[in-house]
């Protein structure tokens, strides 16, 4: 049913959402709100998800902008959710993105 990218999409969205959801409590002292980290790692996981389901690339490069650059769109509407106030985590997407592109690029054969 699902390809095997996306599958590896789908998991390392996950992965890297509870890694930012262990980032964003350290940040707040683990003062964070529940539903913040959830919206977080759901942010991470539709990531993985829209990476998933595009098509594979034969160039590395180019799938690495291409992660870089669905990471921006998909973060960027997490953080202007936030008023514009949690850059890490909006850069933090980005940076995930290229991880699940490359990833999704080397071992989806």
């Amino acid at each position: 049913m699902f390809s095997k990218r996306m599958k590896i999409c789908i998991v390392l969205g996950t992965i890297l959402g509870v890694v930012c959801i262990i980032g964003a409590l350290i940040r707040s002292g683990f003062q964070s709100d529940t539903f913040f980290l959830f919206a977080l790692w759901y942010n991470r996981l539709i990531m993985g998800i829209m990476i998933g389901l595009s098509s594979r690339s034969r160039d590395l490069l180019k799938a690495v902008g291409r992660g870089a650059l669905f990471g921006l769109l998909v973060s960027f509407a997490f953080y202007a959710s936030t008023g514009f106030s949690d850059m890490v985590s909006f850069l933090a997407g980005i940076i995930y993105g290229i991880i699940i592109e490359t990833f999704a690029f080397k071992y989806e054969d």
